[in-house]
């Protein structure tokens, strides 16, 4: 972070933001906070995922080639699990928080939930496939730490290594506001998932970084639960419960059928632009 400090005060006039001091100590805090927490639920995931691999009569070992398998489907299981978290509602709360930042910088990327519960169930096919559980965590924590790195507008793009992994460039589009941005490159180690399933998106345009509608603060508190909140606002407004669910599971920006808003009088169901839901909170990606 001090060397990407000191490369982005030499190009400030070349419109790079820099850090900033709130902005870095909220991330710093959520990283902080995150760390703490998973401490202590990473041992909830290593017992569940040992009852799952007693359950399976599969092994696939420790050697070289059960290492490179379980690169590969760790890595997809992280896509699977990114781009949830951003289709629907309810684990994009957690996610918000990853994206909250205007600024994109090595401080972004310690900025984490304080709710990682909601990434349990995603994982859950590699122990049932025979990888043990350690192993399993392991190629998760790889795969976070490499992901730190590729925060930064100090490193461009990076030739033919753009077609296979993730990079720097990539993961700019991911934390885009730009309209072209929204949903794109959702990927861990390897941008190939994002090629096959039709999520990748070049970075040809300057990103804008942070939410469609930004919330303004640096409170650790509203950064963490601010999107759990406007889920309960929008759950407890006098609309049929076919529009509650929707605007917990469905999308982000999911907006309910005029025909479910009641009558004048009645109350009014919660529209996207009104508040919470990805209009509001959807970053750019």
């Amino acid at each position: 972070m001090g060397v990407e400090i000191a490369w982005l005060a030499r190009r400030r006039q070349e419109g790079y933001a820099g850090y900033t001091v709130k902005d870095s100590a909220a991330s710093l805090t959520m990283g902080t906070v995150y760390s703490l927490i998973y401490m202590l639920w990473k041992g909830v995931e290593y017992a569940f995922y040992s009852v799952l691999y007693e359950l399976t009569p599969l092994r696939m070992g420790e050697g070289l080639l059960a290492w490179v398998l379980l690169f590969f489907a760790e890595d997809l299981c992280y896509y699977w699990f990114h781009r949830v978290h951003h289709e629907s509602r309810l684990f994009w709360a957690s996610h918000v928080v990853h994206h909250s930042s205007e600024h994109y910088n090595l401080s972004t990327a310690l900025r984490q939930t304080w709710t990682p519960m909601s990434g349990l169930l995603f994982w859950a096919p590699l122990p049932l496939l025979g990888f043990h559980p350690a192993m399993v965590l392991l190629a998760h924590a790889i795969s976070l730490l490499y992901q730190f790195w590729i925060h930064t507008e100090a490193i461009g793009r990076m030739g033919p290594l753009e077609w296979v992994l993730n990079t720097p460039s990539h993961h700019r589009v991911h934390h885009g506001a730009n309209p072209r941005y929204l949903d794109k490159n959702y990927a861990g180690i390897l941008i190939i998932w994002d090629r096959l399933f039709g999520t990748f998106q070049a970075e040809d345009e300057r990103p804008i970084y942070g939410l469609t509608k930004n919330i303004h603060t640096y409170n650790p508190l509203r950064i963490a639960f601010h999107e759990y909140a406007a889920i309960l606002r929008d759950v407890l407004r006098p609309n049929p419960l076919r529009v509650r669910l929707g605007l917990v599971f469905r999308g982000p920006g999911w907006k309910p059928p005029e025909a479910s808003v009641p009558a004048a009088g009645d109350g009014a169901v919660l529209r996207a632009e009104e508040g919470g839901g990805q209009l509001p909170s959807h970053p750019g990606a």
